[in-house]
């Protein structure tokens, strides 16, 4: 029987001190960094994705939950590579059990890289036609990594066509605090552009004289560079 402790011997074998230091800062696990407390073996996101398609079909879900749990950040990661491609190839019943199971932990899908790799490809799918009313708990939530998971989420529905929860909790994580929620709904911002343009200008012609910079930077990213410069000197 495969257990969570056969992926983390494999990811243990691939560590490499120097590439755990430099993830250490990139993703802050610094005293005072947003990932304070976390800790790096240093194993490459690519290698990542080969161990988790090696052990995605054997590997239980109540061991990959229990990957989730772990102290280590590449294991957590790792676990959640294998959770999406457990959900994308699960019955109604396995994918039901892996969005409450991505829930459930959301305390230790935390940091950036972690709510990307899983909140649009687990939780957003998931709602794709269910009641989406626990996006607006996850957006009220005091937990960072809440809030960018909800809007994250959205980005399933954008590739619908739908694009009215990402204005939504736009609207409500406006004024958001932390960048990593203003860039995320930038982002999300940004996304709904590039499929329909009108559609992001309608809700940002409203706001971005009150949108934090970097949100509306993210935005704008795409557009001409004259057009930007009209949005970034509030000449609209």
């Amino acid at each position: 029987m495969v257990t969570n402790v056969d992926v983390r011997r494999e990811l243990a074998n691939l560590a490499d001190p120097r590439r755990a230091e430099a993830s250490s800062r990139f993703l802050q696990m610094v005293p005072g960094g947003y990932g304070e407390g976390d800790r790096a073996l240093g194993v490459s996101v690519p290698d990542q994705r080969r161990v988790a398609a090696r052990f995605w079909r054997d590997l239980s879900l109540a061991e990959a939950t229990k990957l989730l749990t772990c102290d280590v950040h590449e294991e957590r990661l790792t676990s959640l590579l294998i959770l999406v491609r457990k959900f994308s190839r699960g019955d109604e019943p396995e994918r039901g059990q892996i969005f409450r199971t991505v829930l459930a932990n959301t305390d230790r899908i935390n940091n950036w890289d972690l709510v990307d790799s899983s909140a649009p490809y687990i939780v957003g799918p998931w709602l794709i036609d269910k009641d989406r009313s626990v996006l607006d708990r996850l957006a009220d939530s005091g937990l960072v990594w809440d809030r960018r998971i909800a809007v994250l989420a959205t980005f399933a529905f954008i590739k619908a066509g739908d694009f009215e929860w990402t204005f939504r909790l736009g609207d409500r994580l406006l004024h958001d605090p932390h960048d990593l929620v203003r860039k995320a709904v930038g982002w999300m911002l940004r996304e709904v552009g590039n499929r329909d343009r009108a559609a992001e200008e309608e809700f940002l012609v409203r706001r971005y004289r009150v949108m934090p910079r970097v949100m509306l930077r993210y935005a704008i990213e795409k557009f001409e560079p004259q057009r930007r410069r009209e949005y970034l000197s509030g000449a609209l």
